[in-house]
């Protein structure tokens, strides 16, 4: 199974609270990594592929606090493929490539993207990149993307994957807060995406 999320920020300490930017309601870090680690690991097995699309974390100490960020991806369960944000540095996956493992089924945990990536599933084309694309009027073809946290871009094409992204709210259930959303229901937020847009038209 395929997953999607974005934007974890994690050791992010200053979208604790209550903010205009991406405001997470948690009383200190550990709280907030302890949750979406269990949100994580609850849907994603060991055999799937999670597809990070940027902003994996933000660490107050900067390259010292690269170990600390391995180790807490390192009880994610799945394999996960990273697309670099604008706040993911190339140290930080050179560090976490040197320190990659094999998981059970031969895979590395992590792999690495530059810009993006190409995949194909349920009859879509899907760019995967950090920040929004504007497509123009395509038949097949779905971006999805991060970045901007609590914003939706109003086209339906674009899907914000992001762990605060307002795609969410499509779902016919909330995710708890983290929890990657997986290829089946990309599909569920494509249409209820669309035909919310279509009431403004």
């Amino acid at each position: 199974m395929k997953f999607f999320t974005s934007d974890t920020h994690y050791f992010h300490q200053d979208l604790l609270g209550d903010n205009d930017f991406a405001p997470r309601p948690f009383e200190d870090l550990q709280t907030m990594h302890e949750l979406m680690i269990k949100n994580w690991n609850a849907v994603v097995k060991e055999g799937d592929t999670v597809y990070h699309l940027g902003d994996v974390a933000m660490h107050p100490a900067y390259e010292a606090g690269y170990p600390e960020i391995l180790a807490l991806l390192m009880r994610l369960n799945g394999q996960i493929i990273f697309i670099k944000g604008n706040h993911d540095h190339r140290t930080f996956f050179k560090f976490l490539e040197k320190n990659n493992r094999i998981l059970s089924n031969g895979q590395p945990k992590f792999q690495f993207a530059d810009v993006g990536i190409i995949i194909k599933f349920n009859h879509h084309q899907y760019y995967l990149t950090h920040y929004p694309m504007l497509l123009g009027v395509t038949k097949n073809i779905r971006n999805l993307h991060g970045h901007v946290h609590h914003y939706s871009v109003p086209i339906k094409e674009n899907i914000n994957v992001g762990v605060d992204a307002p795609e969410i709210d499509f779902l016919p259930e909330k995710l708890p807060f983290g929890t990657p959303i997986s290829e089946n229901q990309i599909d569920l937020i494509a249409a209820k995406k669309e035909a919310e847009l279509a009431k403004l038209r």
